[in-house]
């Protein structure tokens, strides 16, 4: 604590302690995001080793998906009851098995269960990393603390696929995902070493928890409406993200002739200007009465890339342009994003809702691949492009319904 000639200055997270804290979260989930993209950038490789098609490899997502929703909702409880940093080692422990266990699959069954193991690792990561933001980082720095926990997710994704598709060119898919699985150990080790920035002390859990004595029930903030319009935006956020990660770049090389070479490139330039945009976005985010327009004009110019990659004629090399432009217009959103749940939130609820909410990402990444693997399988690739811009145009109006709703006495004005 910093003191003056008056006495004690009031405690305020000095800026080192919170970037080393906003660095470590944002390492822990990027190595989520990275590991929800292990499989689809390996999809032609998969389809030939177990004989199955999109559709079946899409299961395959929706069951991790499914997993990580139900696992999320339960965690944000118990984050909020215990301490987020056991939850987050368990988390990619599990990350770390699940790459093992792929590695090692010998039939479609086995891919199933690995996703099992998968998505109850993936399920921990919110609930963990936006309790110990809001409850850690100095309010005056949560913008870009949000901004950074985008960009690293957002890293991520683009990881996955310049990591994993050149070591199974190289070697094979089985030494991609097991390296895969060492890289998600190797981030487990440095945050292990690290720990002492992830402690949240049991007395601040406790005062989060509630006083003692009588208090509200653990599911009061379900009461919330802002909050279940919060989920349906994550929803449709996720189902988005889910067409970008796994059908789109596929369905615009169809449509415009990129060559194959060009194809892994269009989800890591989408990703890589998504986090260029979140930078930006982190900047926006600073005034949060803004939040709603500044995802809206995101969303807007990115429906309107989706449309052009689908029913325009350009030359192929204009494909990862536009990929970019519009992962740049989605990344601005992002922070601005976050801050509709916190400003939803009650204090004493973090995790939980946090939780609920995301659970909204996880049904959304679930669903999605069974409708567009199914336009895929059917080769209606303009249809994937126009489904993921009606997709967006909705998460235009989710976030206005997400200002319009939000009236609770559970929730500071």
């Amino acid at each position: 604590m910093a003191h003056s000639s008056n006495g004690p200055v009031p405690s305020v997270p000095a800026l080192r302690q919170d970037a080393t804290l906003i660095g470590l979260v944002g390492l822990a989930h990027g190595i989520s995001h990275f590991s929800q993209l292990l499989l689809a950038p390996l999809f032609p490789w998969l389809k030939e080793a177990f004989g199955v098609g999109y559709a079946e490899l899409g299961f395959v997502l929706t069951v991790f998906f499914v997993v990580s929703c139900a696992v999320q909702a339960l965690s944000g409880f118990i984050v909020d009851r215990y301490s987020p940093r056991p939850v987050l080692f368990a988390g990619l422990g599990l990350l770390a098995l699940a790459a093992f266990c792929y590695a090692l699959a010998q039939s479609y069954a086995m891919l199933l269960v690995c996703a099992v193991v998968g998505g109850i690792g993936n399920g921990v990561f919110h609930p963990v990393d936006y309790t110990l933001f809001n409850r850690k980082v100095a309010a005056t720095r949560l913008g870009h603390a949000y901004s950074v926990h985008g960009i690293t997710g957002s890293l991520g994704w683009a990881l996955a696929p310049a990591f994993v598709v050149p070591l199974a060119v190289a070697f094979s898919w089985r030494v991609a995902m097991g390296a895969a699985g060492a890289l998600a150990l190797a981030v487990l080790l440095v945050l292990w070493l690290k720990r002492g920035h992830l402690v949240l002390q049991k007395a601040a859990v406790q005062k989060a928890a509630g006083p003692a004595g009588p208090a509200e029930h653990s599911m009061a903030f379900l009461r919330i409406p802002a909050v279940w319009m919060c989920f349906a935006f994550f929803f449709f956020y996720a189902a988005s993200l889910s067409v970008v990660q796994a059908f789109a770049p596929e369905a615009a090389r169809q449509l415009h002739a990129v060559p194959v070479a060009l194809v892994a490139t269009c989800l890591s330039i989408y990703m890589v200007c998504s986090a260029g945009g979140m930078v930006l976005g982190g900047f926006l985010a600073a005034d949060p009465t803004r939040c709603e327009r500044i995802v809206g004009v995101g969303f807007g110019v990115a429906a309107c890339v989706a449309l052009a990659l689908g029913f325009l004629d350009m030359p192929a090399l204009a494909v990862p342009v536009l990929f970019g432009v519009m992962g740049f217009a989605a990344g601005i959103a992002g922070p601005s994003r976050d801050l509709l749940v916190k400003r939803s939130t009650p204090e004493n609820a973090t995790g939980r809702v946090y939780g609920v909410v995301y659970a909204g990402l996880d049904i959304g990444q679930a669903l999605s691949p069974l409708l567009f693997g199914a336009l895929m399988d059917h080769g209606q690739y303009s249809g994937v492009l126009l489904g993921l811009a009606l997709v967006q145009g909705v998460l235009i109006a989710s976030a206005f319904n997400v200002r319009r709703v939000r009236r609770s006495p559970l929730v500071p004005a």
